[in-house]
């Protein structure tokens, strides 16, 4: 690619996505789908785990706690998101994907407690580092007016890598293990294809510009505690840190609640998991792709909308004996409301609130924030679900409750502005 295709690719258009835009964000979107499809992977092992290498309970809330859904993905992206807004968000997406599949084969490969823990915990750090940085570029690509759409794309990502982990672990459920074993490979497979593919991709011209322009004081770590940059960092890591706990319990653990409160066959439990991320790959690419570019208002409604959604979701679990159905209604109900009040959301404020030199830490930040505090209540997860799902329920339900009504009250107005445009007001405010 020429220089001049690069900078044509990463230009502030006002509408139109070009084709380099849409490969460049569905490249870095695959950040997501290793991230999730790593985690989903974890969540569908970890009864055949637990039965191989006869795990305690307490030992399977740490696997889950320091791998990509928590702990280790924490400290990947406190480094990485950092190191991205220092060195650039090439050289950090450019060689994780190699420590990731790294991480992959000694899961896949695992034949004892150690290598299974070891492998976790190096996969978690390797998503953490990618998906600040990679959101970054595609934030720093993407036009004005669909900036919610570009980043919601890669979300898409985030619930496919999920429905492919989850249909293959369908497929190879009869082999137990060995079943797993190959989810994992495919894992292995698609960071290998995705690290080849990113070689073409070029820095960041924001980036770079911000870069050659920055001053000292613009560039501190101390910066994001300070004036716009808190209110954002606040606001940001609060929806995100009181959601993700409610969507980490649910991408990897539903398969393990299923089987082990006897509601349903391990197959069960995948195939109910599987469903929930293919209904939110409708929903993001029916609704949040359409509307979270079209005006505030919209953002809003769908905020609120998802929110209370989500709430009823596992309030349900209150009311009702834990069964295949109430399952299934939470996952409908949670699959609708957790997407167009979820990550996507999110993951769009985090590129928008933030100046350019701060995006990639700022992110890594409230990431790994909200993973470290998902890190800790995964550990309880399996004591509390077995002592009673009502409470897990009720929990889940004040979480999201939490998230709906900061995200609504709070919301900031910056659909349609450049980032420069962003930047600039917020400076002022």
């Amino acid at each position: 690619m020429s220089s001049r295709e690069a900078l044509s690719a990463q230009a502030s258009t006002t509408t139109g996505i070009t084709r380099q835009q849409w490969k460049w964000a569905a490249l870095a979107g695959m950040a997501s789908y290793l991230d999730a499809g790593s985690i989903v992977a974890l969540g569908a092992g970890l009864p055949l785990f637990q039965e191989m290498m006869g795990l305690s309970g307490l030992a399977v809330g740490a696997l889950a706690a320091i791998g990509p859904n928590a702990i280790g993905c924490a400290i990947g992206a406190f480094i990485g998101g950092r190191l991205g807004d220092k060195l650039g968000r090439k050289r950090i997406y450019k060689w994780d994907l190699l420590v990731y599949a790294f991480g992959i084969l000694l899961i896949a490969a695992s034949a004892n407690p150690a290598m299974l823990f070891i492998g976790t915990f190096i996969v978690g750090v390797a998503v953490g580092a990618d998906v600040p940085t990679s959101l970054a570029l595609v934030g720093e690509i993407s036009p004005a007016r669909s900036r919610g759409r570009l980043v919601g794309f890669t979300q898409v990502a985030w619930s496919l890598g999920p429905v492919v982990v989850l249909l293959m672990a369908l497929a190879v459920a009869p082999l137990g293990v060995l079943g797993i074993r190959l989810v994992f490979l495919q894992l292995f497979l698609v960071a290998i294809v995705t690290w080849a593919l990113r070689r073409g991709i070029t820095e960041s011209t924001v980036w770079q510009s911000a870069a050659s322009t920055a001053t000292t004081a613009g560039t501190k770590f101390a910066a994001l505690f300070r004036g716009a940059n808190l209110k954002a960092l606040l606001w940001t890591g609060s929806i995100y840190t009181f959601w993700g706990v409610a969507a980490g319990t649910a991408g990897i653990f539903t398969p393990y609640i299923v089987k082990t409160l006897d509601a349903g066959s391990q197959a069960a439990g995948v195939a109910l998991a599987c469903a929930q991320f293919s209904i939110s790959i409708v929903v993001i690419i029916f609704v949040v792709m359409r509307y979270s570019d079209s005006t505030y208002r919209a953002r809003r409604l769908m905020w609120g909308i998802g929110s209370i959604m989500s709430v009823v979701a596992y309030g349900l679990f209150l009311v009702f004996p834990f069964t295949v159905p109430l399952v299934l209604a939470n996952v409908i109900l949670f699959g609708i409301g957790g997407t167009i009040a979820g990550e996507a959301t999110y993951k769009t404020f985090s590129q928008e609130l933030f100046p350019t030199m701060l995006r990639s830490t700022a992110q890594g930040f409230t990431f790994g924030v909200a993973r470290v505090l998902l890190g800790i209540w995964s550990f309880f997860v399996p004591v509390l679900a077995a002592a009673g799902i009502g409470l897990v329920g009720l929990l889940l339900a004040a979480f999201l409750a939490i998230a709906g009504f900061i995200g609504y009250a709070y919301m900031p107005d910056t659909v349609g502005k450049s980032l420069e445009e962003i930047e600039q007001e917020r400076a002022v405010a």
